[in-house]
């Protein structure tokens, strides 16, 4: 249980090394597979199916069948190997910590309404820490993993490998992004879709935050670049991203909104439009989970609040897919 509590943001904040990040986040969450109902993704059978009839008796893994009592196939490397890319959104937008900037401002935050902490991290280090432990995972698993960070168009590509070395390179790139600008997520996928040879799992970590009032006309183009991405045969997994403050909203008063990537300032009653922004929110998510359900793409929203092990879980039902 101890381990568990590393699957938590407000434990994870207190870790400064990224390394210790992702190793902390994995540990807990194996930990954590022992008494779930997802047991039967342990890593220690990730690279075993089920004995079907037929089936060579020469493959069976009698160390297996001695500590369970069931029979296990040994799958040749060919059939475990799945290639992954780490997809990084480095918009401005996506470095902004909700509740810090909330007690900068002396804005009150109701979190006992929330069932949330009062300290979190940024939606970047969020989503740098659930990629960092899905990296951690995937070379677990001996499946190679390359890391993609883009703003406007791609910026940073490390090739995937399986090689325990590729952690650290991978680690030491994550730990040096730095979300500043702003994005063109469409287009970027449109380059790596061109870019990647061979099947592979797409890992898109983002806020998804539209920039214009059209934002169901910035979505439509964000799922085309998801169908050309299904459309070369690859399959994806989006990480909505959100702040605990962007999700649920939990503010009072007049509150000074600043737009991170044009600086705009507006101030506006919190209580007044509360009602209407939760069902935005809603409606927004809802719209993207929709259309990303109908393009075969796994959609996973999250918020800061949220523990790590919602996402690793989510991997281990795409990888069970594919080759369970």
């Amino acid at each position: 249980m101890n381990a568990e509590k590393y699957l938590r943001p407000e434990v994870i904040r207190q870790v400064a090394r990224l390394d210790l990040r992702a190793k902390f986040i994995v540990q807990g969450f194996l930990t954590g597979l022992h008494s779930s109902p997802y047991h039967g993704f342990s890593v220690e059978f990730s690279e075993h199916r089920k004995y079907n009839p037929g089936d060579d008796l020469k493959s069976l893994d009698w160390g297996v069948y001695a500590k369970t009592g069931k029979y296990f196939v040994k799958k040749y490397q060919a059939e475990t190997n799945m290639t992954g890319y780490l997809v990084m959104d480095l918009s401005k937008s996506m470095d902004w910590n909700g509740p810090a900037e909330a007690r900068k401002a002396g804005v009150k935050i109701d979190w006992s309404a929330l069932g949330a902490a009062d300290e979190t991290l940024t939606k970047f280090d969020y989503a740098v820490c659930l990629a960092a432990a899905l990296g951690y995972l995937m070379i677990y698993q001996q499946d190679p993993v390359g890391l993609v960070a883009f703003d406007t168009k791609l910026r940073t590509v490390v090739p995937p490998k399986s090689k325990r070395t590729q952690l650290g390179t991978i680690l030491s790139v994550l730990a040096n992004l730095k979300a500043t600008g702003e994005t063109n997520i469409p287009e970027s996928l449109f380059q790596l879709a061109s870019m990647i040879k061979g099947k592979s799992l797409v890992m898109l970590f983002s806020d998804l935050l539209p920039t214009t009032d059209d934002w169901k006309a910035e979505a439509d183009a964000l799922l085309r670049s998801l169908y050309r991405l299904r459309y070369a045969g690859h399959e994806v997994i989006v990480f909505h991203v959100l702040d605990v403050l962007e999700a649920k909203f939990p503010l009072a008063g007049l509150v000074d909104f600043e737009d991170v990537e044009s600086t705009e300032h507006k101030e506006i009653d919190a209580n007044g439009i509360r009602d209407d922004y939760i069902a935005f929110v809603e409606e927004f998510r809802g719209y993207i989970k929709k259309e990303c359900t109908a393009a075969n793409v796994d959609y996973l929203g999250v918020d800061t609040s949220v523990g790590f092990d919602a996402a690793l879980i989510e991997y281990l039902v795409q990888r069970q897919r594919r080759f369970g």
